[in-house]
């Protein structure tokens, strides 16, 4: 299908099943990789939402055909990877290089959030909290309780809350380990990037419009085709269409079904739109399904909000590329038994889905719950419309 702009040049349009499929196909969620280390994995996919502990490596699971989990936390001892505050003001594990890129890119966005901090602030001078919480959490990593006594003691009457978030926009702050470690998490602890992986904790340039330009590029070759509204949703970055117009030259466009203008990388996967696509299980907030303005090339419409509940995210998977339900894993370490909860959506699933499901959570258990000596996998109460 083809879309004619005012210029009398057609433009092709990207139906929702063609976007699903290059976007699972860049996300290596077609068929997982043997081609790339742990390490490049995270490089590729600009980080992973890393709220709780255990996603990212229910991420790679999905995604990594030999996968082992103690690979990843080892990248995690050696600080080759961190845990840090970046898009979209949530903790992300990414590379060391990444970190020092992505988090002057957003630091703009991340002091602006202190808006909704002001009254807790009167009278408190924001350089000096800086140098103050840099000092203390450079002498030794600090809780964020630890980081609000530290403030008070300069600040008594300030809100403490409002000082440790303050302290967390203005600093790149990392979650040092044991935290994030497989099977061996710790409570949160936070130093500087700087000191936790060396040098000032930023790439010099990172600012600059070369860097800029990059992520762009990368945040194609990990989510693409997308639009200007796609990457501000995924970065919540402001004024991108300048950068993309700069890019222009070097991408293709197209249009979705709305019309809704969409860039991509000239050799970029864009596979056949009914090219099969695998059940995948995947972590709660998994960057699959929040980085997009338009998230319909993943999540139905009739499933919009189903996968949280409160404050709470859920687990979910993917059937026919498309979430589908959500799943839960229970481990009991004294019995070694784990079970695994499959709860679709709608209506019922029909014999060969629930096989497919099940050798999937099969292999994910034998990666994510590989302490475990037995497995049961269980479909739950269908959730319904």
């Amino acid at each position: 299908m083809k879309n004619t702009s005012a210029s009398g040049r057609s433009t092709p349009v990207l139906g929702t099943r063609a976007l699903n499929r290059a976007t699972l196909d860049r996300q290596h969620l077609l068929r997982r990789t043997d081609e790339l280390s742990v390490k490049d994995a995270v490089g590729h996919l600009v980080g992973l939402q890393a709220q709780n502990v255990k996603p990212p490596y229910y991420a790679l699971a999905a995604r990594l055909a030999d996968f082992d989990p103690r690979e990843l936390s080892t990248l995690l001892e050696t600080r080759e990877v961190v845990r840090i505050v970046t898009l979209r003001s949530t903790i992300h594990l990414h590379t060391a290089a990444d970190a020092r890129t992505l988090r002057p890119l957003v630091q703009g966005a991340r002091e602006a959030e202190l808006t909704g901090f002001r009254k807790g602030l009167v009278g408190v001078d924001l350089a000096e909290l800086a140098d103050i919480a840099r000092a203390a959490v450079e002498a030794e990593p600090h809780t964020m309780k630890q980081l609000r006594e530290v403030l008070l003691v300069r600040w008594p009457d300030a809100d403490p809350q409002s000082l440790a978030v303050a302290a967390r926009c203005l600093l790149p702050l990392v979650q040092v380990t044991p935290r994030g470690l497989w099977r061996r998490s710790g409570q949160v602890a936070l130093t500087t990037l700087g000191e936790w992986v060396g040098g000032d904790g930023s790439s010099g340039a990172a600012s600059g419009v070369g860097s800029l330009d990059d992520t762009v590029l990368r945040y194609l070759a990990a989510f693409g085709p997308a639009s200007v509204k796609d990457m501000q949703t995924w970065a919540r970055l402001t004024r991108l269409r300048a950068v993309f117009e700069r890019l222009r030259p070097r991408l293709r466009t197209f249009r979705d079904e709305n019309g809704v203008e969409l860039f991509d990388l000239p050799d970029a996967p864009r596979p056949d739109p009914d090219t099969p696509a695998p059940p995948r299980f995947l972590p709660e907030y998994d960057n699959l399904l929040l980085s997009h303005a338009d998230r319909t090339r993943v999540i139905p419409a009739a499933y919009r909000g189903r996968t949280w509940k409160g404050n709470f995210s859920y687990c979910v998977f993917l059937l026919d590329g498309f979430l589908a339900g959500v799943w839960r894993l229970e481990e009991d370490p004294r019995s070694g038994q784990a079970l695994l909860t499959i709860e679709p959506f709608g209506r019922a699933l029909g014999r060969a889905q629930r096989e497919e499901l099940v050798r999937e959570a099969e292999w994910m258990l034998t990666r994510v719950a590989e302490t475990s000596s037995s497995y049961d996998i269980r479909f739950g109460s269908v959730i319904g419309d």
